[in-house]
């Protein structure tokens, strides 16, 4: 059976689901979920098996988030889907098809998923607790770099002449925030006066960050700053040290961070204590990698050549000159 197949028949189990759930949005007033019964009440039985409530609850934790949250309303058709779902594995044991090897195959991989989620749920529930999440944010909050932010205003316009012809206006007296509002082509911003809230240098392009961190508070650029967007004058309202996230803002990165880390440890453990053999795509065993040649030791150096012989004195016929003696 193709896939394509398979993914047919079990869409066939959830035919009743989107005419109700159509059915529950096209209402004027939805109507409000009802309670949910005390307990856990058979709602069904089939072949003599019973359907509890909680069968049917947790038969739509498969289906798509939109269906699970109207649970209540879509009752009836999912106990009419949990039937059929019965059915099915009932007429698929009837004909032995529990021992069928790619049954088995695929029973076998789910089950081995479920065993991996629960070892690393047990693993770290105690490891990523909240007092090791508030060890890291304390960590953090030790190694944590100040980082200045500003708060600035600007008014951005498409040429270079339009721009300095603001900054007179406001060397003038003009209001920054009266022009940005009228002039500024950052329609955005503009509702605002032109103001960008508080940022830091990473958030703005270089040219922009470069100019804006360069003033001081109260001040504006006396000169056009150019970007990619167009022409910018800038000016300052504050400058701070950017404030830490507090703990309830930086849990979700720390808790995924510690996760990370944890995982990473205890595999390599279970690596360590383990015996690993891998082999190539085709099956073939891994070849070593060549040892890398030693170097080549040095040439020893040259022996120096040795002096040559003083020559003989040359054989003459009649011996030499004496010397004059000194003169007294």
């Amino acid at each position: 059976m193709t896939k394509t197949l398979r993914r047919l028949a079990a869409t066939l189990c959830l035919v009743a689901l989107p005419a109700l759930a159509m059915a529950q949005t096209t209402t004027a007033t939805p109507p409000a979920s009802p309670a949910p019964p005390a307990g856990d009440p058979v709602v069904a039985k089939v072949n003599g098996k019973e359907l509890h409530r909680s069968d049917v609850v947790e038969s739509a934790r498969s289906l798509p988030e939109p269906y699970q949250q109207q649970i209540e309303q879509l009752f009836p058709a999912l106990i009419e889907r949990l039937i059929d779902l019965n059915l099915l594995a009932a007429e698929g044991r009837r004909q032995n098809l529990q021992n069928d090897p790619a049954v088995k195959a695929q029973v076998a991989n789910y089950e081995d998923q479920q065993i991996r989620e629960a070892v690393l749920d047990r693993y770290l529930k105690s490891k990523v607790s909240d007092e090791a999440i508030k060890a890291r944010y304390q960590k953090f909050l030790k190694e944590m770099t100040p980082v200045m932010e500003v708060r600035a205003r600007h008014i951005l316009v498409d040429s270079e002449d339009k721009a300095n012809e603001i900054i007179k206006e406001l060397d003038g007296g003009a209001d920054f925030t009266d022009i940005a509002s009228k002039k500024s082509i950052d329609t955005k911003a503009a509702a605002k006066g032109g103001d960008l809230g508080y940022f830091t240098a990473e958030d703005m392009v270089p040219e922009f960050a470069e100019a804006a961190f360069a003033l001081d508070k109260g001040q504006y650029t006396k000169k056009p700053v150019k970007t990619r967007f167009g022409w910018h004058i800038i000016k300052v309202e504050d400058k701070r040290e950017k404030k830490p996230p507090t703990l309830e803002e930086a849990r979700s990165q720390i808790e995924s961070e510690l996760t990370q880390e944890l995982v990473g440890a205890y595999l390599a453990d279970l690596r360590s204590k383990a015996t690993i053999e891998k082999f190539n795509p085709d099956g073939s065993p891994i070849k070593p990698a060549a040892p890398a040649a030693p170097a080549a030791p040095a040439a020893p150096a040259a022996p120096a050549a040795p002096a040559a012989p003083a020559s003989p004195p040359a054989a003459t016929t009649t011996p030499a000159k004496p010397a004059d003696p000194a003169k007294p």
